[in-house]
């Protein structure tokens, strides 16, 4: 069985075009059926649409309370059929309306070995505290800071003479082959 997925992502969306290039390899047993993001004029968005991907771009700042703006987004997802969603660099916080529409169905990627460096720049985090060992962390979405329980993670070392930058990239090369083979994983269970 193909499942219907949405991804949820804020800013450039390499993490998102793994995810469409492993469903179009046949990696990830899915169709990609809506992206939804949250900031207007974002990266991801043309990514999505070159792809032929419904788009929904939702800006919290228009709605009077969380609970209307995440009901626009489960109704969307309802009407799409969304079986999962997969978090992909989406910069906000689910809360109880979205996570009771899809229970256990919320996954996201954190780019940190959680629970340490939780929230924004885990990357610049570990860097600066001078850990040797960071990586990436696929973890379900609970309604609190990166706190959902850990479904699969992988180091990254840090080694000397590392950048954040050089860092940062390694990083991104470890998640955008944890998170497809993780979701397709997860699919197929």
């Amino acid at each position: 069985m193909k499942h219907k997925i949405a991804v949820f992502a804020s800013g450039n969306g390499t993490n998102f075009q793994e995810i469409i290039e492993s469903v179009a390899r046949g990696e990830i047993a899915a169709t990609v059926a809506l992206m939804v993001c949250d900031q207007p004029g974002a990266a991801v968005i043309e990514r999505a649409e070159k792809a032929g991907i419904d788009v929904l771009v939702v800006s919290r700042k228009d709605y009077p309370t969380k609970h209307a703006f995440e009901e626009t987004i489960v109704e969307a997802c309802k009407q799409h059929n969304i079986d999962f969603i997969f978090l992909a660099g989406y910069m906000k916080l689910l809360g109880k309306t979205l996570l009771e529409a899809y229970p256990h169905k919320v996954v996201n990627i954190h780019p940190a070995l959680l629970p340490s460096f939780t929230g924004l720049d885990a990357i610049g985090q570990a860097f600066r505290k001078g850990v040797k060992i960071t990586g990436v962390t696929v973890h379900y979405v609970d309604e609190g800071m990166d706190t959902g329980p850990i479904i699969a993670q992988a180091a990254v070392p840090v080694k000397d003479g590392d950048t954040i930058d050089t860092l940062e990239a390694r990083i991104h090369e470890t998640e955008h082959k944890l998170y497809p083979q993780t979701i397709a994983k997860l699919l197929a269970e």
